[in-house]
């Protein structure tokens, strides 16, 4: 989940505008991690030494873990150490970013300082994600959007986070979430939990992007916005929701339903209770989850 929360990072520090994140994006799945990219994130180079090894590249004919032991930033055992590692997939999408001219290796290096510093990540491999970083993250992206969620809340957003991820794919960035007394509505399916903790939720996205959707949800091709493609947003939404029911119940023995998924005929939804709304940048488009608290625990 780091890939998802640099992205917002870059946002919400004005790195980046949403055009350049998209477009980074799309490219992301086409590259291949660099050394010099992985040697800035492992702290073996600065990035002007980095940039000064790629610099002799176009002198030489060598790789780059070759010259960088010649120019004596590098060890041989810690290039074989680079290239054996896993990385953490958020280095790829600043690696592109860099490639676009948008950020220099010098940013990169700053940026994921001060991205390890704000979110307390301090161990340098990130490629596990661990429930105390990934609330960190979470706790930290609430702060920067000012929204206050309750217990139940952090468990709702992070299940989806992670169901999204699991479900749909990698390749989105959560924007900045917002309360909202009401919202337009493109495609878009509604389903409530009920119980001591009442919630409506509300996914909601253009057709184009329903279709992309649906088709990575199922593992098919869609070409047009039909019965299947709502089937499919609809079945998303109901196990993200049947999933949380059970997550309640394991943590705090907290009985909750479901109701069956609807499709929302009406243009504009109003809301009479607090409610957020969460933009998710995906490659193929803007993903809308919107999620109303009607009722929750004392």
């Amino acid at each position: 989940m780091y890939t998802q929360f640099f992205g917002n990072y870059l946002l919400s520090h004005g790195y980046v505008t949403n055009e350049q994140l998209f477009s980074a994006m799309q490219k992301q799945s086409n590259e291949h991690m660099r050394l010099g990219t992985l040697a800035i994130h492992a702290g073996y180079m600065t990035a002007s030494e980095v940039d000064q090894t790629v610099i002799q590249q176009t002198h030489e004919d060598k790789k780059f873990g070759e010259l960088a032991i010649e120019l004596g930033y590098l060890t041989n055992d810690q290039v074989l150490e680079l290239l054996r590692s896993q990385s953490p997939d958020f280095l790829l999408l600043g690696q592109v970013l860099v490639d676009d001219g948008v950020l220099t290796n010098t940013d990169l290096e700053n940026i994921i300082a001060d991205y390890r510093s704000q979110n307390e990540l301090i161990d340098l491999d990130m490629t596990q994600d661990s429930h105390d970083n990934i609330m960190k993250l979470l706790d930290n992206f609430f702060i920067m959007s000012e929204t206050p969620l309750s217990h139940y809340g952090h468990m709702y957003l992070e299940l989806l986070f992670n169901n999204f991820i699991r479900f749909v794919g990698e390749d989105f960035t959560p924007l900045s979430s917002e309360e909202c007394d009401a919202f337009p509505v493109e495609c878009c399916i509604c389903q409530k939990v009920l119980g001591e903790y009442e919630v409506s939720s509300y996914l909601n996205m253009t057709e184009e992007t329903a279709i992309a959707f649906a088709s990575r949800y199922v593992g098919d091709t869609f070409t047009e916005y039909d019965e299947y493609v709502r089937a499919s947003m609809e079945d998303f939404l109901n196990l993200h929701n049947g999933l949380f029911i059970v997550n309640v119940s394991n943590d705090s023995s907290l009985e909750l339903t479901i109701s069956a998924p609807e499709v929302v005929t009406d243009s504009i939804l109003d809301f009479q209770h607090r409610t957020y709304h969460f933009p998710m940048l995906y490659s193929f488009g803007m993903v809308h989850f919107v999620l109303e608290v009607v009722k929750a625990p004392e």
